[in-house]
């Protein structure tokens, strides 16, 4: 049954192009071209008065490596620039009496670039006028993207491929009519599984493989030890995504179904309530508690902890029992649900 699933798995080459391409294109996607970093802020001045502070002022703000000086602009103008995008922030410097004041004006039709650049403009416009404060940034000193979406990555990818292939693949032998011949030959069953699982856990484990290389050798992720961590942490979420597919398999009854199941159920739920780019603590109370259920939420928090925070296995031990426990409880429903039904 292994031999027969392989051989079925690998002469489908586009399937296999897909498998295998996708989670390198999705790593280097997020990795490198999606980023949460703001650079390249367009802003603008308005200067009353120019004097030694207003041109100090100007001047850190076009030698900072964050912001494009856009020049200095009449006080009409700067509602006219942000509304056609001319623009991000402006600053307004107000000089009396030998004290300046400033505003700041920002479009905030992007919260997030407003708030970042609003931050930017207000650190350089009081350098040096408050206490020195001591800032040491742990785990992720250079606030690289990369360290925030590949464990979302890895919870996502394995999800799509070890679920979606898997229900479509058992799914497929319903529609062409050879699940019956199976059912009625010698095999038992639960060989018809383990012969149709097998095949997509060990090309799980190959992507796994290529996932961590890319993570720690081209995206930069600290490596040490607790890589060992990583992979049998990641093994048992394999095993979970692979029942889930199995579970798929004994609702749907076609292809198109199945893949459908497998989007709306794991697609939206793990990028949307994973922690994977919205932290769950902001979230609503029913949200929070219902991403519980979601198997990516605890996947991700255990591949943070040991990929990025490079803390041992007993700081992740309440995710993985989590996962052991959806794990067991789904293979057994799955099992027994196609038992049943064939």
């Amino acid at each position: 049954m292994i031999k027969k699933e392989t051989l079925h798995l690998t002469r489908d080459s586009r399937t296999m192009t897909v498998v295998l391409v996708m989670p390198i294109v999705l790593l280097l996607l997020f990795g490198f071209a999606i980023s949460t970093e703001v650079n390249n802020i367009n802003i603008v001045a308005v200067v009353n008065k120019h004097d030694d502070t207003s041109r100090n002022l100007i001047e850190k703000l076009r030698i900072n490596s964050y912001f494009t000086f856009k020049g200095i602009v009449a006080f009409e103008e700067v509602e006219p620039m942000l509304r056609r995008g001319e623009a991000d922030a402006a600053v307004i410097l107000k000089s009396e009496n030998g004290n300046t004041a400033y505003q700041i004006i920002s479009d905030a039709s992007n919260t997030s670039m407003a708030q970042t650049a609003t931050g930017y403009v207000e650190s350089v416009l009081t350098d040096g006028t408050k206490p020195p404060v001591l800032m040491r940034t742990l785990y992720n000193p250079q606030l690289k993207s990369a360290y925030n979406f590949v464990p979302g990555i890895m919870g996502m990818i394995f999800i799509l491929i070890c679920a979606m292939m898997t229900s479509v693949s058992i799914v497929s032998e319903k529609e062409t009519g050879t699940m019956n011949l199976l059912l009625v030959s010698p095999a038992k069953p639960r060989t018809i599984i383990l012969g149709k699982l097998v095949p997509y856990f060990i090309l799980s484990c190959i992507i796994l493989t290529l996932t961590l290389i890319i993570a720690y050798a081209v995206l930069g992720l600290p490596v040490s030890l607790n890589i060992l961590n990583v992979i049998w942490v990641s093994l048992i979420y394999i095993i979970l995504a692979l029942a889930l597919g199995l579970l798929i398999s004994t609702l749907a009854n076609t292809q198109v179904t199945a893949l459908l199941v497998s989007g709306v159920l794991f697609m939206l739920p793990v990028v949307m309530l994973s922690g994977m780019i919205f932290p769950i603590e902001d979230m609503p109370v029913v949200l929070q508690w219902f991403s519980c259920i979601i198997p990516a939420r605890w996947y991700v928090s255990a591949m943070r902890t040991l990929m990025v925070q490079q803390l041992p296995a007993s700081f992740v031990m309440t995710q993985v029992a989590v996962l052991s426990a959806m794990t067991v409880a789904v293979l057994i429903f799955a099992i027994k649900k196609f038992n049943t039904k064939h």
